[in-house]
């Protein structure tokens, strides 16, 4: 018999800094008033819904499946003037940790809800990223903040979510687990059946401890996975941080 191929090395820790700086941007955008929501899930249970050639990223055998909701603002392209309007809304996605066969951690994004319509058309057909259209509003009273979505196209209609949190004290120092989930430097995706690597860069998150005042929502059962059970792992909360994305790279088709 042949001899097995070696396994491959360990990845390096998870680091809250960006590798790398971006010169001249895809894409910037500011993200502020985010709140992450997280659920301790099996790698075997997420990796059926990963594009070809990548996978969970683990930390102590254990993958995540993360509920972010926050306001995009801000948006503008290739270094040009933010665009007016239509590149601020708020947006909430359903978004799993993966890593490619380079060794390149990042997400893939199950689905992302927005309440502009260009830039849905626009992730959709230029990106190949799952956007929908949804009704959608983001409300701060105090130290609560409250988001809240329901789909309109292309749905499935009748999908929804409510998620409020009160915003607690600062971290000083994020635990490895809130920078696992925290620091993503690229995302996977696929276009016309073509696997993407699509890196960013910001400012090292500014977390805060928050208390979760209500979860509704069935976006994660919408995008394919088991509902999650009991309380998120981790609730946090930042106000924001402005990121840019560079222009996409190829991602290897096996691991």
């Amino acid at each position: 018999m042949p001899p097995s191929s070696p396994p491959p090395p360990p990845l390096p820790p998870v680091t809250a800094d960006a590798p790398v700086g971006i010169r001249r941007p895809l894409l910037s955008q500011s993200w502020l008033d985010v709140t992450f929501l997280h659920w301790a899930a099996d790698p075997a249970d997420v990796a059926g819904v990963l594009p070809p050639g990548i996978v969970p990223d683990t930390l102590g055998g254990v993958t995540y499946v993360g509920v972010v909701a926050f306001r995009v603002h801000r948006s503008g392209w290739l270094g040009l003037p933010p665009v007016p309007h239509l590149g601020s809304f708020p947006e909430t996605n359903v978004r799993l940790y993966t890593v490619d066969g380079h060794g390149r951690r990042g997400v893939v994004f199950l689905s992302l809800d927005a309440s502009r319509l260009v830039p849905v058309v626009v992730g959709r057909i230029g990106f190949g990223m799952p956007y929908v259209w949804s009704r959608m509003g983001v409300r701060t009273h105090g130290r609560t903040v409250t988001y809240a979505g329901a789909r309109r196209w292309p749905g499935p209609r009748g999908t929804r979510s409510r998620i409020s949190v009160e915003v607690g004290e600062p971290i000083p120092e994020p635990t490895e687990v809130e920078h696992f989930l925290t620091a993503r430097w690229g995302l996977h995706t696929t276009l016309l059946g073509r696997p993407l690597y699509v890196p960013n860069t910001h400012p090292r998150w500014p977390l805060h401890r928050a208390d979760l005042i209500e979860c509704d929502e069935d976006l994660v059962v919408a995008a394919g996975l088991p509902r999650p059970v009991g309380e998120p792992v981790s609730v946090l909360y930042s106000p924001g941080v402005t990121a840019h994305f560079a222009r996409p790279a190829s991602a290897p088709s096996t691991v």
